[in-house]
Formats: C-alpha cells, sequence, structure tokens
C-alpha cells in the first residue's frame, strides 16, 4: 500500500491510498512504484473493501487475518443488541432506497425491462443502469469504481455481481433506445398530471 497526500480546494490537505508494486526503471536503473489500483482518498474508503482484500490475499498465502479493531467495532455495536445477536457489517440503504423508489415511479425500470425483454437480453441491464444512475447522483465515480468499490458499500443485492463490461454494454442499449425510454418517462409524468387535474375537478 502507497500513500500521497495533495492539498484540495480550500487549502484541506486529503491522504489517497494506493495499491502499488515496484518494478526497476531501465533509465535510472532504480526501482520505483507502479500503482497497481487506487482506491481513492483516505477519508472516503470502505475500511471492510481493504480488510477483504487483506483476507483475499492471505487465503491465497495460506494465512489467517486477524482484525482486532474490526472485531472491537462489532462488539461495540453488539452491546447495543440484544443477547445472541451479532452485528457483522452494515451497509447504508437510505439514499439508495429513495433513488430506487424514483427510478420505478418515473416508468424508467418498467420501460428497460420491457426492451430487455422485447430484446431477448439474459444479462439485468437495467440494473447495470440504475447501478450507475445511483452512483451518479451519490457518489460519482468511474464505471469501474461502480463495480469494484461503490457497489460494495451499498446495500442493493439486486446489482451483487455485475461486470464491468455489461455496464458498458447496458450502456450501449439504453444509447439505442433513449428516445424511446425519455418518450415513456415523458407520456408517463403526462397521465400523472392528467390523474391530478381530474381528480381536483371531481373534488
Amino acid at each position: 500500500m502507497r500513500t500521497h497526500k495533495a492539498r484540495v480546494a480550500g487549502g484541506k490537505e486529503v491522504e489517497y491510498l494506493y495499491l502499488a508494486h515496484n518494478v526497476r526503471d531501465e533509465a535510472t536503473k532504480k526501482s520505483v512504484p507502479k500503482i497497481v489500483h487506487a482506491f481513492g482518498r483516505a477519508d472516503e474508503v470502505n475500511r471492510e473493501v481493504l480488510v477483504r482484500l487483506c483476507r483475499s490475499i492471505a487465503r491465497v498465502c495460506g494465512l489467517e487475518v486477524h482484525d482486532p479493531m474490526g472485531e472491537g467495532i462489532r462488539a461495540a455495536a453488539g452491546r447495543a443488541l440484544p443477547e445472541g445477536v451479532t452485528q457483522v457489517e452494515t451497509w447504508p440503504l437510505g439514499p439508495v432506497l429513495v433513488m430506487e423508489a424514483l427510478w420505478e415511479r418515473f416508468g424508467i425500470a418498467e420501460e428497460l425491462r420491457r426492451i430487455e425483454r422485447e430484446s431477448k437480453c439474459t444479462v439485468p441491464y437495467e440494473r447495470a443502469l440504475f447501478a450507475m444512475t445511483a452512483n451518479r447522483l451519490s457518489e460519482p465515480t468511474s464505471k469501474p469504481g461502480v463495480r469494484d468499490r461503490w457497489l460494495d458499500k451499498v446495500h442493493v443485492p439486486s446489482c451483487a455481481g455485475l461486470k464491468l463490461a455489461q455496464m458498458y454494454e447496458a450502456m450501449d442499449l439504453l444509447h439505442r433506445h433513449a428516445a424511446r425510454v425519455e418518450e415513456a418517462v415523458s407520456l408517463r409524468e403526462e397521465r400523472r398530471q392528467e390523474c391530478r387535474v381530474g381528480l381536483r375537478r371531481r373534488s
């Protein structure tokens, strides 16, 4: 793991985390670090993601990871829970729940699922598009970031297992049918407005 400090807007100093390995620079004949993966800001990285990475590496090496800090967190959480109940992990739910409700309410999910059926898709592209949209509205990152980091931090079981290639394919599907989706959302909203007007007149 490598760290790098930098100043952001307002003069605040933040630290970034990287996974790196050393390679030999042929020009200088010295060993220099090569970045393999950028985790982002240290104060925003999901600790559980790093712990899972440690455990994955340890498993390959035949080792076992002991996480005293994690055990302390679980023990503290457990004291507020009924006897015999242990908190293992927590994920934010509220923002994603609201976004999914709006996704359904505006008819976006329904139209995308209809397009999937008509196109005989076997991949849940609607879920991939929802994941990218929800990420853009809450914690914007790249498509690899959505798959590798963001989905591990939120509770969206229906989006588990999405592959990066499927996200790009989902964007292609949306591009081909964008006008249709926009029209479906617009017509749905027009019908909602007409219903409201009708209800007001009857009352």
